[in-house]
C-alpha cells in the first residue's frame, strides 16, 4: 500500500465515523494569536501542548527555522493577512534549539540536490539570475538571533501596524520548555 493509499483509507474511516467533528471551530483565532514556527516533526504535537493551545486558538505558519527569509515573502505575507483579515493582536516567533537550520551545511545540502538529479547546470543558471543558492539555502548561525531578526523584521515592515506585539521563543524540542528571546510586551 502507498503512503497516499494509506492516508486515504484512514481518512474513508475518518470521515465514516464522523471524528471531524470534535475540531469544528471558525476560521478566527479564539486567542487572536499567530505563531511562526519550525515544521520540525517534533514540534508537531508538542509545541500546542506546551503553549496550552487547542484546535481553533491561533494560526500556525511553520518554515525551516522558523525565520523569514524576504520582506515581502510568504511568511509576512501569511502574518498580514492573519492581522487584518483574522484579527490576530500578537505574534509568536518560536524556534527551537537544535535545529538542522542553525549551521546548516550548505555544501552537503547541494550534493545532495545534485544527486537527486538537479544539474550543475541549472545551479548556474540560477547563480548567474543573481540567486547565490547557498547563501539562500543557509539557515543562520545562532537560533537566538535568527528569532530576533524575525521579529524585528516583523515589527519594522511597512505594512504592519505598529500596535502589534510581536514575541521572540525558543522551545526545547525535548522538553517543551520555552526561553523568552524577545518580550514583546
Amino acid at each position: 500500500m502507498t503512503k497516499l493509499e494509506e492516508i486515504l483509507e484512514f481518512n474513508k474511516i475518518f470521515i465514516e465515523n464522523k471524528e471531524y467533528e470534535i475540531y469544528k471551530t471558525s476560521k478566527e483565532p479564539d486567542k487572536k494569536i499567530l505563531i511562526l514556527s519550525c515544521m520540525d516533526t517534533r514540534l508537531t504535537d508538542l509545541l500546542p501542548r506546551a503553549l496550552n493551545i487547542k484546535n481553533g486558538d491561533v494560526k500556525i505558519v511553520k518554515n525551516a527555522g522558523a525565520s523569514i527569509m524576504h520582506p515581502f515573502g510568504s511568511v509576512i505575507r501569511s502574518i498580514i493577512v492573519a492581522v487584518y483579515e483574522f484579527n490576530v493582536d500578537e505574534i509568536f516567533v518560536i524556534g527551537h534549539h537544535s535545529c538542522g537550520m542553525c549551521n546548516l551545511n550548505t555544501d552537503s545540502l547541494l550534493n545532495k540536490i545534485l544527486d537527486r538529479g538537479v544539474s550543475i547546470e541549472t545551479i548556474e543558471t540560477l547563480e548567474n539570475g543573481g540567486i547565490d543558492i547557498k547563501k539562500w539555502l543557509h539557515g543562520f548561525d545562532s537560533v537566538e538571533k535568527s528569532i530576533e531578526d524575525s521579529v524585528n523584521l516583523i515589527k519594522k515592515h511597512p505594512l504592519i501596524p505598529k500596535e502589534l506585539i510581536v514575541h521572540g521563543l525558543v522551545i526545547d524540542p525535548e522538553t517543551g520548555k520555552l526561553d523568552v528571546v524577545v518580550n514583546g510586551y
